[in-house]
């Protein structure tokens, strides 16, 4: 369930790229969930048309997914379902474009520029973009060579069929035989969302490949040397496909970065170097971006992958060994591979930021007692923590109960009744539900910051207009440029931070 706050913020990001007409549909939908046509249009009181059109950039711009909905008795109809996690990757639009400039070519670059920034795109589409503004239009050869190269990794993805159906879930009715071998780790229902995506995205060897009816794919396999079409169809075909920029991949990438930092500053180089070289070599093998630990591999698989990085190549194989003894993977019996834990390496990082927090707003002294607490995990009483962090037993109830009062901390009182009544006051660290106070704490801030930085771009609009030269000779037009240029940049690079913490507690 999304918080208040986050939807402000999706509905905010969305006003600022399409509009206030788009936005009020977008919101409708993230408010109420699945919604059909006619229902939008009761609820935004809309024109048929508008509401129409606004779906159709939502769709183009993959910020909404229609499905048809089909009940037990009802016929099918087609519903519209926002996509919170798409509309806030659109801030980090820059972030995936620089992971594919490190990867791959201006030209690639470039292609996935385009795809981010007017959504799904043919072939065709994006040939004829490329070729704006230049004299010799570019040979859609070219442009298909950018794309398989985009396709091999995975950066870009055919689109997911345009209505999938979602059939009612079937409960299974048949009785089990009870016992340790026929239990199952429950596992919660999907929601709706997970469920349209789930039944919307085509097969790995559909998803990524160029032209699937032809077997050329990604990786340039065909099934002739010289990789002809079999057909004028199958060409139509392969340039009316449209394409869309694959949010997936980039933010495995994001988690992998930050899994790979984390263990920089919280071990060392070559712990980091190891994990970097595990998950570059089973990137392909993970399903999801979530995924809780890294893929078994043996201790030859690691080092071999080790050694092909500057870092690694000064490393022997106990140094390996070690690092990841450091990284809290001791070697599985049966096969002798390596496994590391990436969910425990992402609540470490939240530890820390959450931490880092209460240091700045509440001071040293609640910021040991709270550190002593989520370590613990556990209730401790009032006096034993202030013994634990050398805190004054008069000045630790204040900072716990203003840690409370603030949403960090869980308190129980506690009455002992024996020969003399006693009456305790315990208290916890509640991480999952502390990490979603924290959460919504950064929307807001995010939110705020975004509509700062708005109202910084209207202020001063009429600099824009001024020739250079004439702000070079103003002592008071160059105050406000320079004021107006560091406002922007700060703010700026505040919201690039922000970013990669809500990240951590919400993608990763």
């Amino acid at each position: 369930m999304v918080s208040e706050y986050g939807l402000k913020l999706a509905v905010h990001l969305i006003t600022t790229h399409f509009g206030n007409i788009v936005a009020n549909v977008c919101e409708n939908l993230l408010r109420k969930g699945p919604l059909t046509l006619d229902q939008l249009i009761r609820f935004t009181e809309l024109k048929r048309e508008q509401v129409k059109n606004s779906l159709l950039v939502l769709v183009q711009h993959n910020c909404v997914q229609p499905f048809q909905n089909q009940q037990q008795q009802d016929a099918a109809k087609t519903e519209y379902m926002a996509l919170f996690d798409n509309i806030l990757h659109r801030p980090r639009f820059p972030k995936f474009l620089d992971i594919v400039s490190r990867k791959l070519d201006d030209e690639c670059v470039e292609l996935l520029d385009g795809l981010l920034r007017n959504g799904r795109l043919t072939l065709q589409q994006m040939a004829d973009r490329a070729s704006e503004g230049k004299e010799n239009p570019v040979a859609i050869d070219v442009v298909r060579e950018s794309l398989c190269k985009l396709l091999a990794g995975q950066y870009v993805e055919r689109c997911p069929a345009p209505e999938p159906v979602l059939f009612p879930v079937v409960e299974e009715t048949t009785t089990r035989k009870r016992g340790a071998k026929s239990a199952k780790i429950f596992q919660p229902p999907l929601t709706i969302e997970q469920r349209v995506l789930e039944v919307s995205v085509a097969g790995e060897s559909i998803r990524f490949s160029l032209t699937a009816d032809t077997g050329f794919n990604a990786d340039r396999e065909t099934n002739s040397d010289d990789c002809p079409m079999t057909s004028v169809e199958d060409a139509v075909k392969e340039e009316l496909t449209p394409w869309r920029a694959n949010f997936e991949e980039f933010m495995r990438h994001l988690r992998h970065k930050a899994l790979i930092e984390n263990v920089r500053t919280r071990l060392d180089e070559g712990a980091a170097t190891i994990l970097s070289a595990i998950l570059d070599a089973t990137r392909t093998a993970e399903r999801k971006v979530k995924v809780q630990n890294s893929v078994p591999l043996s201790l030859e698989a690691i080092f071999t992958e080790v050694v092909k990085s500057e870092n690694g190549r000064t490393m022997t194989i106990d140094r390996v060994k070690a690092s990841l003894v450091q990284l809290g993977c001791p070697s599985r019996v049966p096969d002798d591979s390596y496994t590391i834990d990436l969910k425990n390496i992402i609540e470490l990082a939240r530890n820390d930021e959450v931490e880092s927090i209460v240091l700045k707003r509440y001071g040293p002294y609640a910021y040991r007692m709270f550190r002593l607490l989520s370590k613990a995990n556990c209730f401790l009483e009032t006096d034993k923590i202030a013994e634990s962090t050398l805190v004054e037993k008069k000045e630790a109830p204040r900072l716990l109960h203003g840690l409370w009062k603030d949403n960090y901390l869980h308190m129980e009182k506690l009455q002992v009744m024996a020969s003399k009544q006693s009456r305790f006051v315990m208290w916890k660290v509640n991480k999952p539900q502390l990490w979603d106070y924290v959460l919504d704490e950064m929307y807001h801030a995010a939110l705020n910051l975004n509509l700062r930085l708005g109202l910084e771009q209207e202020k001063d609009v009429e600099l824009l207009s001024v020739p250079l030269d004439k702000i070079n000779e103003s002592k008071s037009l160059q105050k406000k440029f320079e004021r107006r240029r560091r406002v922007r940049l700060l703010l700026g690079s505040s919201l690039m931070k922000l970013d990669d913490a809500l990240m951590l507690f919400h993608d990763f």
